[in-house]
C-alpha cells in the first residue's frame, strides 16, 4: 500500500490559483508514476495531469493546459497540483494517483494507488 494524502484544496473565487499536494508516508514517491484526476458527482473519474517517475515527461487534460502545471519533488515526497486562471467547471473532488508502471496513464484503472481526494470548489 502507498498512502496518499491531499491536501491544499478550498474554496476560490474564478481566476483564482490553488495548489493542491499529494504526499505519500512511508513510500518514495519517486518510484511511481504519478497522476491528478477529479471527479464531480454523477461523473467519471477524468485525467486531468500527469507526469513520469523523473518528473521530465508530463500531459494534460485540453481543458487544463496551459493553466495548470504539475510538478514533484522526490526529495519531499510529494508531487504538486498548480491551478492557475481557476473556472467553475474546475469544481469538484480532486485525486492524485501513484503508478507503478514506468508511464502515466489517462485511465484510472492504470493507476495503483489513490488519495482519499480534496475538494476544490470555484465561484464565479
Amino acid at each position: 500500500q502507498v498512502p496518499l494524502v491531499e491536501s491544499g484544496g478550498g474554496l476560490v473565487q474564478a481566476g483564482g490559483s490553488l495548489r493542491l499536494s499529494c504526499a505519500a508516508s512511508g513510500r518514495t514517491l519517486g518510484t511511481y508514476a504519478m497522476g491528478w484526476f477529479r471527479q464531480t458527482p454523477g461523473k467519471e473519474r477524468e485525467f486531468v495531469a500527469g507526469l513520469t517517475k523523473s518528473g521530465v515527461l508530463t500531459d494534460y487534460a485540453d481543458s487544463v493546459k496551459g493553466r495548470f502545471i504539475i510538478s514533484r519533488d522526490n526529495a519531499k515526497n510529494t508531487v504538486y497540483l498548480q491551478m492557475n486562471s481557476l473556472k467553475p467547471d474546475d469544481t469538484a473532488v480532486y485525486y492524485c494517483a501513484a503508478a507503478t508502471s514506468s508511464w502515466f496513464g489517462a485511465q484510472p484503472s492504470e493507476y495503483d494507488y489513490w488519495g482519499h481526494g480534496t475538494q476544490v470548489t470555484v465561484s464565479s
